[in-house]
């Protein structure tokens, strides 16, 4: 599976960090090189895009702290147009890291990647596609994944899950905080491309216990892995 990019794609509260930890303990010690990254971010620039993106408001005032920015006047909502110049922005400068390593023979992982655009700025905010896929290009030049892994679940219990983890005290970020109607059209928006591309997407129950997810997950990327 050298030179291998898998990435996990799903809605808020799927538990895609934990299973991405899991198949990279699991492969590291089955004797490969695995790099976990995510999006957005990857990289130290590609990060910084990225808490602009989750938290405005908190970066505008750190940004205004410094005297990098206005002190006065507060963060204008984000168009989604905006989202798909940043996000796109944090994945060109991402997908340079992603193929110096997939060069070097690693496995390379990623939380999310080009899907999460499409379902969440195509599917939640209904934006043009086709200037979702222009956009895409652009960044990545033409890199996609050879697997796919969709943690499905459904959107109540996404938004239980991330309820839960906000009072022990987890990150809670805008996308969180948006309507169930949209986290609905997302969740519909990636189901419609795992159902367009199955040689690529894996449609997986993200409400299964995380033992038994994991399995599926490694006989899914085991059942793949002679793929070129």
């Amino acid at each position: 599976m050298a030179g291998r990019f898998i990435t996990f794609e799903g809605g808020e509260g799927a538990g895609k960090s934990t299973q991405v930890a899991r198949l990279a303990e699991r492969l590291r010690a089955a004797g490969h090189t695995v790099r976990v990254t995510r999006e957005p971010g990857g990289t130290p620039l590609a990060d910084a895009i990225r808490a602009l993106l989750l938290h405005p408001e908190a970066c505008l005032r750190a940004l205004a702290a410094d005297g990098l920015a206005s002190s006065t006047d507060p963060a204008e909502p984000l168009l989604p147009v905006t989202e798909v110049l940043l996000l796109s922005a944090a994945r060109a400068q991402h997908v340079a890291r992603i193929r110096e390593w997939l060069d070097a023979g690693d496995i390379v992982i990623s939380d999310r990647y080009a899907d999460a655009t499409r379902a969440y700025q195509g599917g939640g905010r209904g934006l043009d596609p086709a200037l979702i896929a222009s956009a895409e290009q652009l960044a990545t030049g033409g890199l996609r994944p050879k697997l796919t892994l969709l943690l499905d679940l459904p959107v109540e219990e996404g938004q239980r899950r991330r309820q839960a983890a906000r009072g022990a005290g987890g990150d809670w970020n805008r996308l969180d905080a948006e309507t169930r109607d949209f986290h609905e059209r997302v969740r519909a928006a990636y189901l419609a491309m795992a159902q367009a591309e199955p040689e690529r997407w894996m449609v997986l129950d993200a409400t299964l216990a995380p033992a038994t997810l994991a399995e599926r997950i490694w006989a899914a990327v085991t059942q793949r892995s002679g793929d070129a």
